[in-house]
This record gives structure tokens, sequence and C-alpha cells, in this order.
């Protein structure tokens, strides 16, 4: 930039006009600047807008002004408020005077990033890429790679070509990148706003690799692939602990649930985003390598239906650290839950649950401080709070949920010391047992016992042995640990009962999968013990299930299809695997062995793991006084601690503790330590059985006492139960099939006492819990931890070891039967540096993983395979008609094609190409079938025209021989009954007498028998017609209130409320106005001109015009004020749903509603951090992303619609938006309009109205005068079928069908559901989604097809018959799809259109019968006030009556019939806005109902008056 004055270079600070110089960033004009004159106070929209009339640029676009300062990496966007010249005085003495380019301070402008390219709003540093690229053209350094988005597409394909491509593109914040269809990310370790719903929408539906990388593509592809070949799915996240694999799976399981939300959006996507917080705050923690660390494994399996809307999902988890909660690392830190609880906790809930601060519990002892921590906690409890709710956790629940917590932080303050006097320990201190007592509601003294003694069972008796203070302390932990773990077993339980869709325990319906894998990461720490064994052992399990997808699977099938093919080597884990799992000396079973030797220790256990594998290459020997051993993992060596390895192994829940948890009087803490959920829901549903019947015995004996004589005995027989017995026997043995303990006072007395409520619960349902059953064998629910519940029992529960791999072979199995996708997570740096690329880290990483190998084997693999007849299924169009040799044939046609011999192969079954080609091949097929397409199109079109063509020449010849005929027939004064036969058949005979009725002689006086039609050249403009209102009905009627909340805070608003009031229409409102005063100054009454600083509600509002109106009124006529207050309130209504209508039309196009963020995403108006759980605004059209606040600050047009100000000196009707043919949101386009209207009034009975078509040269013409000048033309000239040709054709000429494109899918979704209901609901959902002006027209639409509907007698037009003419014309498939899947589409499509005839139609029905139902009665009430009147009249008051009480009651009885006839037109006015009437000129029904209406009114005009002149006597 240069500040310049005259011909000297000054400072900007003492001169009020500076000079800036911008330089574009543009494809246009690359290296062009301009300068500018601006004065001082200029604003960056008044700079843009200047720069683009200097440099000659499009206007219609979006512009931005860029500050650059190169030095620091920095580049900050402008807003259209800020001042670039305050800008420059923060720049460098030097940069303000003289600023080249080079120097790194200049402004810069650019497109806006709302152009549907993907773009990181965070700037790399500009400075040192400039400076490599100098020194790397002087010869210093090497030259940069070339950027390349996929590995496959490096020219030299080396470790060190991979590394430099992820350094680059990390360096340019691009932290994804491609290796065919694998998904490689590198983890920045801080948030990078490119995961915005808009992100979501420009991935969908796109091919792998057509753009940028990212994890959207990986979602969409796999959500896509289950659908197009309804095969399960799986996405497998690798990679070592801080790589991001947590993060990388919220972000596909938002994607996934977006992706879902088709049609009618249940709770499950919902309950799904929630379940990620709930899991992440209980299961993860904070360690050395990553701040977010999952201490457990999950698999989330999405279940869809087949038409892509999810069904439910499932939950497994796999090995939860338990051994974190008492003891960790000095740089980690406990699970995250219970620093968010006692931070973010309020003071009554502080109080409630006996919180302290953190520091005051041993459990949570930290060396890493937590004040910096505090405000994130708390926002982070707050988000725990909401997505516990979205789960469907009670209030009730989360606070017993943190009671648990509570006592479980209290455990760790226990304390022990030796007793005075004897053995024994004495536990402490006081106010701390008090306090666990109280949360978990078991008694002080069996709380003591469990904490210092044990029970042994011996054959005669049970000894009680005191603790050592060792084992106390042991059992302390243990109690902890285990009612933590058996919570958060809980939490998955309620998770997965909240994911489970009903009906799959009720019907058996096709149902598909996603399944994403986050499982703990490996490990590798200073200190690694048993849980770090078990986590390694999962990820070499995992490391080999992808070698195996990756490299063997694949190289087998190119050798089994005898193809060429150069074997890959790959690192083969396979030994350490066996190392770990191979029976009968497997590190796991001689582990599980030690465990059960009563007198085996730890060092025991060492030496049989060195006595067996000490020539295992897999297993490094150790010194021998070491208590550690190393295994040689696929990631390198780790050392283990073998201390403790036994006890974790075994650590159960122990007798005592679960004695003493039963004790407790909690409900919830008795159903944490249940061994079996069914049982103990069933005994649940018992016991609150009894305690009901208690209850009502105890009602029962007080109103018998009350009411001796009406007791009688219950007859049980006609139950159909059974004997008392039987029923006693079938609750025990439920009972006992699930592991549950039989009660002992369980006799034939309760059971007894059970039938007397048997009416009111049933035994079926007593004995049945389906959906706990289906859960549990979904997801194996954990029992063996907790199976010693039970002290009957004898068999020893499976080690933890032996659960974990029995849970990981499940998980396996899993994956094995589904196609994965891959996504390996890269830890960028060891030190959680933000954008730090660590070189020898991240090379460790792909070396281990064998990327280099994967690289190769996808760079020379073929990633597409057919079988000969999938092939010749899918591109049978390309191929000959007849196919001999499938192998020859294919190979013809590749060959043809021009594909490269080495990008293909033929084996023995199938058929192997490259991606790139396989794309070329689809994109040539799409060409072929839309080439042949309208080859079809032509040629039927042809045969049309042709059938036309001969139609019209012999008409004309008709017609020519008729003229002949018809002037020598005059000229002889004669006719000639001969002639015509001879000229004429019976098929001619109407043609012959129109053409009499036009051309033959009017002197005779004779008039056509055919009907007049009503010229149409009367039309009187855009009026709107009547309409259905397709779903604002219901929601006005539920706004009612809510909308009377909204304050006036601008002056604008103020005056189109006065100008609204003025312009009013409505005859009800100034005549029941006049009731009260003639001439009501609005204005002055009410206090409107006095408002110099409007900030008024509108319920204030209306409070003050009650108050007027009631004053004016006065005590006589005080009966009326409600009824003119109501009536004013619905005009007020209507203004307010105007008003607000018009201020999302001045959104630029946007439509925002509420939306709820589930991951952190950024605002894209001022691109700061939303959290996850916030509310923000999106716009259901472009996706954008905003806070509250930054509504009003926009500036940037919604590119998911049309700008109405580009087009509006356009003069064309057909082939344009929508949006630029209305002036406002709400109305419809005048041709439109005046096209149903005139088929409306003209062609309603006209038989096959909208499946004939009209001549094509008459289409023609009028679609050239509609062009030019559609207020001049009259449609009378022209054939109905013309007429309704061109309502067809102006649907199908939208650029954008009404419809939308971009909800395409959505109403597909919808269709597809099972449930008539949810169909209907999903469709109507989508419709609120639509651009006002679309839903207009559509709306208009529907209204007038409902009108045809209703004609189906004379017409022969059916619903479904429209909806198969229209469903074509405004809801069509984007001219991208393939042309041969949207053939399949046809009937969702018709489908769709259908449902909103119907539901219109039914609603149209309905509401007619209420509107018939309130004439009727109006008829009534008039009928019964003419003849009041009439009577009124001619009667003559007997001798000796009282005239004025007489003359007193008929008015009396007049004013309730006024009154009721007041109310009952009120109702209809209420149904005709929410369901508009029809045009009074269509049918005759309709002219009853306007001389109804002019009856009525006439009669309160009469009586107005006679109130009038009887005041006067």
């Amino acid at each position: 930039m240069n500040v310049t004055n005259g011909n000297k270079t000054t400072s900007c600070q003492d001169e009020t006009v500076c000079t800036l110089q911008i330089y574009p960033r543009l494809s246009v004009k690359p290296g062009q600047s301009c300068i500018l004159r601006v004065p001082k106070e200029a604003t960056a929209a008044t700079v843009i807008k200047t720069a683009l009339a200097t440099l000659g640029l499009d206007t219609s676009k979006t512009y931005v002004l860029v500050e650059v300062q190169e030095y620091g990496g920095e580049e900050w966007v402008l807003h259209a408020s800020d001042q670039p010249v305050q800008r420059v005085l923060l720049w460098p003495r030097k940069a303000q005077d003289k600023h080249p380019q080079s120097d790194g301070y200049f402004f810069a402008l650019q497109e806006g990033s709302y152009d549907g390219s993907i773009q990181y709003d965070v700037m790399t540093s500009v400075r040192q890429e400039k400076v490599a690229q100098g020194l790397a053209n002087r010869g210093f350094v090497t030259q940069q790679p070339q950027e390349y988005d996929d590995l496959c597409n490096l020219p030299e394909l080396t470790e060190e070509s991979i590394l430099g491509t992820l350094r680059h593109r990390f360096h340019k914040q691009k932290i994804y990148t491609f290796a065919s269809n694998i998904l490689i990310a590198v983890n920045p370790f801080k948030f990078l706003p490119i995961y915005n719903p808009r992100y979501v929408k420009m991935y969908e539906n796109h091919t792998l690799g057509k753009l940028e990388p990212h994890v959207f593509a990986i979602a969409d592809a796999a959500f896509h692939t289950m659908l197009n070949k309804q095969v399960n799915q799986c996405i497998v996240i690798s990679g070592e602990s801080g790589s991001g694999k947590t993060q990388s799976t919220n972000f596909l399981i938002h994607c996934l649930t977006a992706l879902s939300q088709k049609g009618y959006t249940s709770g499950v996507e919902r309950t799904i985003l929630g379940a990620g917080p709930v899991l992440e705050a209980f299961g993860n923690a904070k360690t050395a390598h990553n701040n977010n660390s999952s201490r457990f494994g999950k698999f989330i399996q999405v279940n869809y239906l087949e038409s892509g809307v999810v069904r439910g999902a499932v939950v497994e988890k796999y090995l939860l650290e338990k051994c974190r909660l008492v003891s960790r690392g000095k740089t980690e830190r406990n699970y995250h839950v219970f620093y968010y609880l006692l931070i973010g906790a309020s003071e009554e809930e502080k109080d409630e649950f006996k919180l302290l601060h953190p520091e005051q519990y041993h459990y949570l002892k930290e060396e890493i401080p937590i004040a910096e921590d505090q405000a994130e906690m708390k926002h982070e409890f707050r988000r725990l709070d909401q997505a516990m709710e979205m789960v469907g956790f009670l209030p009730s629940t989360k606070k017993q949920i943190f009671s648990v917590l509570s006592a479980i932080l209290y455990l760790g303050n226990v304390t022990y010391q030796p007793k005075d006097v004897g053995e024994g320990l004495k536990v402490g201190p006081d106010r701390v047992l008090y306090a666990i007592s109280d949360l978990l509601k078991v008694k002080v003294e069996l709380l003591v016992e469990a904490l210092t003694t044990r029970k042994a069972m011996t054959a005669n008796d049970t000894l009680i042995l005191p603790y050592s203070l060792n084992e106390a302390i042991t059992a302390r932990d243990s109690m902890a640990k285990s009612l933590y773990s058996a919570l958060f077993d809980w939490i998955v339980l309620r998770i997965n009962h909240a994911l489970l869709n009903k009906r799959d325990l009720e019907e058996s319906v096709p149902r598909l999968s996603i399944g994403v894998l986050d499982i703990f990461g490996f490990e590798d720490f200073k200190m690694n013990s048993f849980e770090q064994f078990c986590i390694n052992y999962a990820n070499e399990q995992l490391q080999y299930y992808c070698n195996q997808r990756i490299f063997t699977l694949e190289q087998e099938e190119y050798r089994a299809e005898g193809i060429t093919w150069h074997n890959i080597d790959y690192p083969d884990n396979i030994g350490c695997i066996s190392l770990f799992s191979k029976k009968p000396t497997g590190l796991f079973y001689l582990l599980d062995e030690e465990s059960n030797f009563p007198r085996a220790t730890d060092s025991t256990l060492l030496e049989k793991f060195k006595q067996q594998h000490q020539d295992n290459p897999f297993f490094v020997q150790t010194p021998v006084r070491e208590p550690a051993f190393v295994i040689q993992h696929f990631a390198g060596k780790v050392k283990y601690q073998i201390k403790d390895f036994r006890e974790k192994n075994t650590d159960h829940m122990r007798p005592d503790i679960v004695a003493l948890l039963r004790s407790s009087e909690c409900s919830y803490l008795r159903q944490l330590i249940g061994a079996n959920p069914v049982a103990v829901f069933r005994w649940g549903i018992l016991r609150a059985t009894i305690r009901t019947l208690a209850v009502f015995n105890e009602a029962g004996r007080s109103w018998a006492e009350k009411h001796p004589v009406f007791i009688s005995f219950l007859n049980f027989s006609d139950l159909g139960l059974g004997s008392i017995r039987e029923l006693h026997a079938k609750v025990l043995q439920s009972l006992k099939q699930f592991g549950g303990e039989v009660p002992q006072k369980l006799h034939l007395s309760t059971i007894s006492m059970l039938l007397n409520v048997i009416v009111l619960f049933s035994v079926q349902n007593l004995i049945d819990s389906h959906s706990l059953k289906f859960i549990m064998n979904l997801t194996q629910h954990n029992r063996a931890t907790r199976s010693l519940l039970h002290l009957h029992t004898k068999k020893k529960p499976p080690s933890i070891s032996a659960q974990f791999q029995a849970s990981l072979s499940k998980l396996l199995e899993t994956l094995r039967k589904a196609e994965p996708f891959f996504v390996r997570c890269i830890r960028s740096n060891g030190d959680k540096r933000e954008m730090h690329f660590d070189d020898a880290l991240v090379l460790q990483q792909l070396r281990y993983t064998g990327m280099l190998q994967t690289v190769r084997i996808r760079r020379s693999g073929y990633g597409a395979k057919f079988t000969f007849k999938e092939f010749t299924d899918q591109f049978r169009v390309l191929l000959p008609k007849e196919i001999s040799t499938p192998q020859q044939d294919i190979t013809n046609l590749l060959t043809k094609m021009g594909l490269p011999r080495s990008s293909f192969q033929i084996g023995r079954t199938k058929v192997f190409l490259k991606e790139s080609e396989r794309q070329i091949l689809q994109e040539a097929l799409h060409k072929e079938v839309m080439r042949r397409i309208i080859i079809l199109q032509r040629w039927f079109r042809a045969c049309l025209m042709r059938k036309q063509y001969l139609r019209e020449r012999e008409g004309i010849i008709t017609i020519q021989v008729l003229f002949v005929w018809l002037s020598r027939g005059f000229k002889k004064n004669a006719f000639s009954r001969p002639v015509v036969s001879k000229c004429f058949s019976c098929n001619d005979l109407p043609l012959l007498l129109s053409f009499i009725s036009l051309f033959g002689p009017k002197a005779s006086g004779s008039h056509s028998n055919f009907p007049h039609v009503k010229s149409s050249a009367t039309f009187p403009g855009p009026r709107r017609n009547p309409t259905i209102k397709i779903s604002r009905a219901t929601r006005v009627q539920e706004k009612w209130n809510a909308s009377l909340d909204r304050e006036i805070t601008d002056s604008n608003e103020l005056r189109h409320l006065d100008e609204f009031l003025g312009n009013q229409v409505c005859v009800d409102v100034y005549i029941l106005l006049q009731l009260f005063e003639r001439h009501l100054d609005f204005n002055s009454k009410v206090g409107f001109d006095t408002l110099v600083n409007p900030n008024i509600g509108y319920k204030t509002l209306m409070s003050g015009y009650q108050t007027r109106v009631s004053s004016l009124a006065g005590l006589k006529k005080a009966s009326e004020v409600p009824l003119v207050v109501n009536l004013f309130q619905s005009v007020l209504d209507g203004f307010i749903r105007g008003e607000l209508k018009r201020l999302e039309a001045d959104q630029l196009g946007h439509l925002f509603s509420t939306y709820q963020v589930t991951i952190m995403q950024s605002c894209d108006q001022c691109s700061s951090f939303i959290w996850g759980m916030e509310k923000a605004f999106m716009c259901s059209s472009c996706k954008m992303v905003c806070h509250k606040k930054c509504l009003s600050k926009i500036t940037v047009n919604c590119t998911g619609h049309c700008d109405r100000k580009v087009s509006t000196a356009q003069t064309l009707h057909f082939g344009v938006p929508v949006c630029a043919l209305v002036r406002t949101a709400d109305s419809v386009p005048f041709v439109m309009e005046k096209m149903l209207v005139h088929v409306e009034m003209n062609g309603l009975y006209t038989e096959g109205i909208y499946r004939k078509s009209g001549s094509v040269c008459r289409a023609k013409e009028l679609h050239h005068l509609l062009e030019k000048s559609p207020q001049a033309v009259s449609f009378d000239n022209y054939p109905i079928h013309t007429i309704t040709g061109l309502v067809k054709q102006w649907l199908r000429e939208l650029p954008d069908p009404l419809m939308t494109y971009s909800l395409y899918n959505d109403f597909l979704y919808a269709a597809d559901l099972p449930e008539e209901s949810e169909r209907l609901r999903a469709v109507y959902r989508r419709l609120d989604e639509l651009p006002p002006p679309n839903f207009s027209t559509l709306e208009r639409l529907i209204f007038h097809l409902v009108k045809v509907a209703k004609e189906e007698a004379h017409n022969r037009m059916s619903v479904n018959a429209l909806a198969i003419v229209f469903a074509p014309c405004i809801l069509r498939c984007p001219d991208s799809s393939d042309p041969l899947l949207s053939m399949k589409d046809i009937n969702k499509t018709t489908l769709c259109v259908e449902i909103l005839i119907n539901e219109q139609t039914r609603r149209y029905n309905q509401k007619m019968e209420e509107i018939q139902q309130l004439e009727n009665a109006e008829a009534m009430a008039v009928k019964q006030l003419k003849l009041r009147r009439q009577n009124t009249i001619f009667e003559r008051p007997k001798l000796g009556s009282d005239v004025s009480s007489v003359d007193g009651a008929n008015l009396e009885i007049e004013k309730n019939l006024l009154e009721r006839i007041k109310s009952i037109k009120k109702e209809k006015n209420d149904l005709a806005f929410r369901l508009p009437e029809f045009d009074q000129d269509s049918s005759d029904a309709e002219n009853m109902d306007s001389e109804s209406l002019v009856s009525s009114d006439s009669l309160l005009e009469d009586h107005c008056v006679s109130l009038d002149s009887e005041g006067q006597y």
C-alpha cells in the first residue's frame, strides 16, 4: 500500500484522503494491481466496490479484502465495516510509505469462500514458502515436491517422497492425503475449520478422489457403497496413541448421521450424536501422548434401512482401563468426568453430592495443574449434561450417577491405621465414611466391615479374617474400580437400549450397517503394564487384519485369476500374534494358568514366560533380576513390567463388596451390580408389583371399612392363569434361567397376593423382556466380571485376558463380514505441539505400518473388480448386442476406448481395472446412455410430429374441399345432401358443424348451442389464487401466542405496521370498529407517533389497544370488547408473520434455523469456534453456520438460492429461476398463476386435461407471446391442451426444479420409509426446507392438482395419474446423475407427489366440511334474524302491553343472533386464513358462498343503521 499526497510521500495520519494499492488474487487478472484514492474513514466494502469498478470485474460475485502480513504468516479477512486505512497504521513505518508486494505487507482482493470449493481459513506462512522457493531457485536447497493429494500419483515412490508430500501438505494445513481409497490423517493438535455442515454437503455423493481428501469423503464413500452394493461396510481407524483416532471417529459419526438424515429424522441420530460425549467423558483421559486418549475400545455399528435411513445403532466396548482410577503416571490425569463434575457443578449440586476441590481427593492428586483448564471443563460439564439428556438420562438418573462418582472419589480418601489393641485395622476418617454411607445409601457398620475384613468359606463355617494394611488398601481400590466399571457397563447398556429400534424385536426387515472402529492405539510408556499388554495385542490383530485385506487377499486373488503380477513383500506380524495367543504356550494361556495357582507370583509368571519363549525372536530377554520382559511388536520394542499382571487378570468384583452394595437402599445401585440385566429388570418389576400390591391392599381395607355393603370377591378362574402353583413355578424358573438369585421369601402366599393386581400388571410382561435380551446378544454384555454375585456359584469366571480375546475375536469376525475402508492416523509430533511436523516420528510410523508397501500395491493393483456377469450387466450398453466370448468382447471394448494395456487385465472369471479407468468407463457409459435417450426422444418426437402433420394435412384438405363446396352451394342457394355425404364421413360431422357456425351465414338469426367461455383477457393481473397451505397452517396455530413476544426495535417495522393497519381491507375489522367509533384515528389514539425510540413489544401494544377499546366501548358495549380484541390480534399476528418472512427474505436468500452443534465447528461469519452442544444457526440451503449474534452481520448471498437482483432486468418467463420471477417470497410467478387460473376456469371438465398434448405450433406461438408480453395474452384463442402443455413445459425448463436438486435425495429417502405416517411427516419436513418462492409456487400447483383430482369423474385424471405426469416436472434428478439409476427412482418420485396431493385433498375435504357446517349454522341464524325482523315490522303491540319491554326483548334477541353470526363469520375467516377458499368464479358452490356472505354483511349493515336510528328516538 502506498500513502501519498501529491508528488511527495507523507503519512496517512496527516491526510484525509489516502492511496491504497490492491493486489487481486484472481485468475482473470493475476498480476495486475490497482491504486485507489479513498477517504481515511472508508470501509472495506467501499474499497472493494471501488476496486471492482476500477478493475472491471464481475460485481455479481462475492469478494473479500484480505490483509496479508507475510512475516507473521497471517492473513486477515476484513469485515465490511472495517477500515483498511486504520489497519495500515499498525504496519511498520517502511510498509506505510512504500511497500512493494515483496516486502510482505499488502492488501489482496480475492473471491469469497462460499463458492463450493474447499478452502482452509487458517493460512500458513507465505513468507517461509517464498524464502524456500528463492533458495531452491538459487540452488541452495532441493526443489520442493509437487503437491499430490494421492500418494499413488507420485512420480517416484520412495519413503522420502511420501514423507515430503505429507510434510508439504501439512504445512499448508492440508492434513488429509489419499493412498487410493485409504485415507492418511496427520494429527495437527489443533482444530481446523473444515468440518462444518457445508463440507458434508460438498462431499455428498461424490466419487472418492474427485475432491480434496477429507474424512467426510470416506464416510460418504462408505455410505453410498453400502446403498449401491447392499453390503455392510466398516471403517477401520488405526494409529498409535495421540494420532487423532477419537476425533476422526467423531467426524465420521457426525457425517454418517448427517447423510442419513433424509426424510423423517427420528431421535436415533440425536441419540447417536449424544452418546459420543458421554462415552468420552467416562472413558477418556489425558495422557502423556494425548489430551483426549480413549482408555477403552469401542465399535459403533450404525444400522440402516435399505433406503439409507438410520434404523438404530449398537455400541460395544472393550477393556476399560480400571487401574487408571487409582493410580497413573505423573504427567497423566484421571477420567474426564471427575474434573467436569467437580469444576462444572453448581453450588447446589456441590452441596448435594458433597463435592470437594480436586486437590482434596487422593485419586485426583496430579502434578499437572488444572487451573488453566477450568473454563473449558465448565463448558464440558454443560456439554455432558446436554449429551446425557440426548441419550435419555432423566434428571434423577443423572443425580444417582453423580452420587456414585462422588462416592468413588471419597473411597480414595479412606485411610487405615493399626488398632491399638488386638489385630485388625482402624478405618477413617469418620466424615469420609459417613459421606460414602450417605451417597451409597449403605450402613456405616457394613461399610467398615467390608473395608477391613473378608469372609472365608469352609466346609462347616464361615470365617471372618481381618485385612492386612496392603490387603485393605487393595480391597478399597478394588471396590472403587469395580463400582466404576459397573457404572460404565450400565451406561453403555442404557445407551444401547436407547439406540435400539423396537421394530427389530417385532419384524424381520432387511438392514445394512456401517461400523466405525475406534480402538486404543499402540502404546509405549515408561511404565507399561497389563493394560498396555492387552492394548498392543489388539493393535497387532488390527495390523494383521489390515495386512490381510490390503496385501494377502489381494495378491491371492491376482494369482488365482492368473493375471500378470509381481509379488510385493510386506511386514508380517503373525509370529507376534502367535506369541500372545497360540495354545498352549501363548503368553495369555500361561498367564491364565499362573493366575489359577494359589501360590503363584508375578516372579514365577515371568520365569515361565522366559522359559517357554527364550528362543522366540519376538520375545526379547531381559536381565535376570529385572522384573520385566520385552516384546518385539510391529511398531517396535516395548518393555512390560510384570508387577500386578496376575492380580489385574483376575480383578473381579469381590463377594464382600457385592454384599455391601446389595444392602443399599438405592435401587439404582443394586442395578449396577446385578449379574444379569434381564434378571435385575424382572426382579425390579416383581418388587414394584408387590409394593403396588401393598398399597392397593391398604387402600382396599380402608375402603372396605367404610363400605362394608359393597364388598365382593373376585373370581380369577377366567383369567387363564392356571393354578397358583404353576405360576409360582414359572416365576422361579424365569429367575433361575438368567442367573438371578431366588428370594427366600417368594412363597405361594406372595404369588397369591400378586393375583390381586393381575388386572393391572400382566404376567406375560413380567417374565418377558426381549429388548434387554436382544441387546445382550448383540453386545455380549460382560457378566463374568460380576459373576461372584452368587456365592453358591462354584464355576470360576473367565479371566480378563480370556474375555478380552473372546470379544476381540467377535470384533474381527464382524469386520471380516463387511467391506472395509481404512483411515491411517499419524501423530505429527510427540510433544502435542500445534502444527509441528516431526520427520523422524512420522517416518517411524510410516515404516511400521508398511505405508510404502501399501501405496505400492494400491498403485500397481486394481481397485475395480468385476465378474464377467457383473461387467456385462453394468456396461451392456457399450458392448455388442450378441456376446459370445465375454473375455474377447470386454478386451475389445477396453482397447477401443483407448485405455492403456497396463491399466486393465482380464482374468479367468474377473475383469481388473484401475480406479481412474473405471471412472472413464463410467463416464463413457453415461454419455452413451444419454446419447441413446436423446435418439429415442428425437424418434418419438418425429413420430408425434409426423402424426400431427398428417392429421393437420387431412384437416386442411377437408376444409379446402368444404370451402369450395360452400362457395358453390351458396352461389346456387341450394344445399345438396349427396355432396355432403360424398365429401365427408360421419366422423367429420363435428368439424362440419363447427365450420358452419364460424363461416356460415348469420342472417338466420340462429345462435350456437355451444357453451360460451368467459374470456380471460379481463384477467386482473398477478392476483394470487387462494391456495392450500401445505405445512404452515398448523405452524401458525402453534406460534399464535409466541409471535406476540416479539419486540419492535426498528422504526421501519413500526412504519410497516402503520401502513399495514391503514391498508387493511378486512371487512370485519372495520365493521366491528365502527361499533365503537366511526372514525378511529389509530395513530393518535394508540400513540404510535409519540414513539421516538421504538422499543415496544407486541404484547404491550395489545394491552394498550385493549385498554383503548374498553374505554371507547364503555359499560354498555363491554361484552363485545373481547371479540374486537381477538380479531385485532389475528390481524396483528398476520402482520408479524409477514414481517418475519420479510426479514427472512432480507437475509440474502438464507433460510436459517436452529442447529444443534455436536462437534466443534467454526462460525462461517466471524471464524470463531462453536463448541459442541451449543446452539447455532444453519442455512438449510447452503449449510452456512453462524452464531446468533452474527446473523445481522452476514454479507454473503446464499449459494443455494439464486440472486433475485441479478435477474430482475431480464424479461424472460421460461427457463428462469423461480426467485427471479417473483417480487415477494410468498408470491407465485405471473405466467404460472395466469395459466393455472385459466385451466381452472375453463378446463377442469376436459377429459385427459394433462394426459393429452396440444399442437406444437400453437404452443410455440403462445410461448413466444408469453415471453414477450404475458399481460396482453388472451388464452381464449388457444386450445386448453396447449396451455396445459405449457404448464408442464414451464416446470420442466426451470434451472432448478420446484423441489430442488439439493433435496432430491431427501425426498427419495422420505418416500422409502416403511411407515405411512413417517413418510408423510418426512415429506412435509423436507418441504419446509424449500426456498420461499419454490414453496409458494409448489403450494399453488398442489392446490391446482387437488382441484383437477376433485373432478376425476369428468377429466379422468386420478391422483396417481397426476403424480405420474408431474413428478418428472417438479422432482427430477440432477443432470449429472446416472440415468440408469435415476430410472429406478421414478416410483419414489411419483409416490412423493402422490402423497402431497392425497394429503392436501384430505385436508381440503376436512376443512370444507367444517366450513359447510359453519355456513349451515350461519344460514339458520340469518333466517331467524330475518323472520324476527319481519315479525317486528308487521306486529302491533296489544293494548295494555309494555311497549318498551317488548322492544327491549326483541333487541336483546337480535343482538344475540348478531353475535352468533359474527362469531361464525370469525371462525370461517379463521379457517379461510389457514385454508383459503376457491376462486369464486370457479364453481356454483362458491357462488352460493359469496351470496350468503353478502346477505350476512347486509344484515350487519342494516343492524348498524337500525341501532343508530333507534338511538335518535
